[in-house]
């Protein structure tokens, strides 16, 4: 099963299904985020809307974006009550529906683990977010990557297991800084239930740099 059709699939369930990544990636969004306030973000792999509401309230619009139809549906019927979220189907490895320098905040979730390449999303966040925007990502660790762990459900006494790619710490930061971002924040997250195992997630906070600031950056060497 490619990967849209198995979170078409995964969407009627997905918010209801135990799922400790899920949850910690929910608390990880508002433990880094949630004391700023931004003029307009644009959510890339809002899923069934499980941050969404949670961006609307630190954001005073939310743009969220997911190629998954089933999971827009959800998001949709669960959040049709917030005036300042506009969803749109949209794959985040092309061009996002969304005007240049016209976010304050992007935010990757959970998603990029389903992409071979990073590149073209950082890319697309560059063109986006206004100078010193902020992007924010929260991705299953590849430590846990390593062991074999990837997003999974099950439905009828069967277990899907949903294509994903190892990205390594190294390829985020190299890819961040190609594409004109300088990392704030890096931070590893573990769930309650996750004492003397690697930990679960990963989060990167960058900025947007302003041009002179990359050309000084190559000048210097780094």
């Amino acid at each position: 099963m490619n990967i849209r059709d198995a979170y078409d699939e995964w969407s009627h369930s997905y918010d209801s299904g135990s799922n400790a990544t899920r949850d910690l990636d929910q608390l990880v969004l508002g433990r880094v985020l949630g004391d700023l306030h931004f003029e307009s973000i644009v959510e890339a792999g809002c899923g069934t809307g499980k941050n969404t509401e949670l961006l609307s309230r630190f954001g005073g619009r939310v743009h969220a974006l997911d190629f998954s139809v089933g999971m827009l549906a959800q998001a949709k019927k669960k959040l049709r009550h917030l005036a300042n979220v506009t969803f749109s189907v949209a794959d985040i490895t092309g061009k996002w529906p969304c005007a240049e320098r016209s976010a304050t905040l992007v935010t990757c979730n959970l998603i990029l683990e389903h992409v071979n390449e990073l590149a073209p999303a950082f890319s697309e966040a560059a063109r986006v977010l206004d100078e010193g925007g902020l992007f924010f990502i929260s991705e299953l660790h590849p430590f846990r990557q390593y062991e074999g762990t990837v997003a999974n459900f099950r439905k009828g006494g069967r277990t899907t297991e949903i294509p994903a790619f190892i990205h390594h710490i190294s390829d985020f930061l190299e890819t961040a800084q190609s594409c004109g971002f300088m990392l704030k924040r890096l931070q590893e997250w573990w769930h309650q239930k996750d004492q003397e195992k690697p930990p679960r997630l990963v989060s990167f906070l960058f900025a947007k740099t302003a041009p002179q600031e990359r050309d000084l950056d190559h000048a210097s060497g780094y």
